[in-house]
């Protein structure tokens, strides 16, 4: 038995992007257009992943970094307005191309039906988050959604964990955190949560297997495996 699977948990709080849902090629398609509309070159999609973390307005400051000749005078804030109006327009579109990857529905279908409790904990702002969970059916699994904009520290600060724990109704003691990058482990670390990493996320271009995490699994249909019986019943007595 893991260590994991010998704690009682009763809440799972996930991050979104490179965790339950690959939405690189949509940040890629919209940071593309804000950077094309200041005269300024494209970026590959592999440059956009190693880029991804710590939120939007992070994304646009390495990608001014990488972009930009100093002094130049650019709008950061302008910048990411057109990005959140490109990557809205996708939507309109119907060219939104976000992916579930495999084995998140199964895993989460299982943790719910179990009792367990699930909240997604995200830079990314709230509204957005939840458009995309309702639009790749992933919503009806989750009890709460924290997002960058809910006037706390973004992650990797300990706040938006612990806020989705009081939401959730759930002891910090009885939570688990599950991520793909440092940003996700630095987090639970300082909220004093154990945490789970996926393989297969973002973790700022570096790889996601070498992150200081309680456990590694190359799916999230592998959770309720991981972390045990006595979970699954005590959140099923618990409901």
């Amino acid at each position: 038995m893991t260590g994991l699977a010998a704690r009682s948990f009763t809440g799972v709080l996930f991050d979104l992007d490179g965790t339950l849902v690959d939405t690189a090629a949509d940040i890629t398609s919209a940071l593309n257009c804000a950077l094309s509309e200041q005269g300024l070159a494209r970026l590959s999609e592999s440059e956009v992943r190693r880029m991804i973390g710590r939120g939007v307005t992070v994304l646009i400051e390495r990608a001014l970094r990488q972009l930009a000749p100093a002094g130049t005078p650019l709008e950061a804030a302008r910048l990411r307005a057109h990005y959140d109006e490109h990557y809205e327009a996708l939507y309109g579109r119907g060219e939104l191309r976000a992916r579930v990857y495999p084995g998140v529905a199964a895993g989460l279908a299982q943790l719910h039906a179990a009792g367990l409790r699930l909240a997604v904990v995200t830079n990314k702002p709230r509204a957005a988050a939840v458009k995309l969970l309702g639009h790749l059916a992933l919503a009806q699994w989750f009890d709460a959604v924290v997002g960058g904009d809910a006037g706390l520290p973004p992650k990797p600060h300990p706040e938006p964990l612990l806020r989705a724990c009081e939401e959730l109704k759930v002891a910090r003691a009885a939570a688990l955190m599950v991520g793909d990058s440092q940003v996700d482990v630095s987090a639970a670390r300082a909220a004093g949560l154990p945490v789970v990493c996926v393989p297969y996320g973002y973790n700022e271009g570096a790889d996601p297997r070498a992150l200081p995490a309680d456990a590694c699994i190359e799916s999230l249909a592998e959770l309720p495996g991981l972390i045990g019986a006595a979970s699954m019943r005590c959140a099923h007595a618990a409901r």
